[in-house]
């Protein structure tokens, strides 16, 4: 049961609630060296990382010259939803966390629709988050500006002081930040081994950052006050 007085979590997808970037980037570093653009894994989640399809578009064709037509994207996305069936988890925990979170929730992902449904069913997260699912082609700009944070918000009838974004991705974090909304960063999933991703998320200054999915609900409760969200940890905490 949700609870109306509490604030909105507003949750990304992709390397929050499913551990698929791994996957997303394997297939995209493949794509790529068919075209003759070899690219590191690192170098590719600090280029790519938590961005919509429109915006890896613009990144392709102004840092390597590759012009990606609806063949090339109908292909990535065909290798990808295979690799998905076979092998995309759920994010350890998140399932235990959405049960015992009493707040009232919603998506909002840079992932078209289609993906982030697709994504949710094969991990059995779908029914603990529908019918509120928000794409970044929904709104005019994707992360990291605010807009798709702010569409949420809109539609879920919440002011934005009042919601509290888990995010794995720098261009989330400054999306939620600019948005006016308390950002908790989650450093968990298998991207997050890189040293120099996590110290790119410190430099963002999110109001917390957490490793394990069985911290978020304590979490959650430290920037709520009140039955709103707050950007102020307790003193005891």
């Amino acid at each position: 049961m949700h609870n109306e007085n509490t604030p909105l979590l507003i949750f990304d997808c992709d390397g929050v609630l499913v551990d698929s970037e791994p996957l997303s980037i394997a297939v995209l570093i493949e794509m790529l060296s068919h075209l003759g653009v070899h690219i590191s894994e690192e170098d590719a989640y600090d280029r790519f990382l938590g961005r919509s399809v429109a915006s890896m578009i613009s990144t392709l064709w102004n840092d390597y010259g590759v012009e990606t037509d609806i063949d090339f994207l109908d292909h990535m996305r065909s290798l990808l939803y295979e690799r998905f069936r076979t092998d995309l988890k759920p994010v350890t925990g998140v399932a235990q966390a959405l049960d015992n979170l009493e707040c009232r929730r919603c998506v909002a992902s840079s992932s078209q629709p289609e993906r982030i449904r697709f994504s949710l069913g094969l991990t059995g997260l779908l029914d603990k988050l529908e019918p509120h699912i928000f794409s970044a082609t929904m709104v005019k700009n994707g992360k990291p500006a605010p807009d798709l944070f702010l569409f949420a918000a809109e539609n879920m009838q919440t002011s934005p002081s009042d919601c509290i974004v888990v995010e794995d991705s720098p261009a989330g974090i400054i999306a939620a930040k600019a948005a006016g909304m308390t950002v908790l960063a989650f450093t968990g999933a298998s991207h997050a081994r890189f040293p120099a991703f996590r110290q790119k998320i410190e430099i963002l200054q999110p109001h917390g950052m957490f490793d394990d999915m069985d911290d978020l609900v304590h979490l959650v409760s430290q920037f709520t006050k009140n039955g709103h969200a707050t950007n102020e940890r307790p003193m005891h905490s």
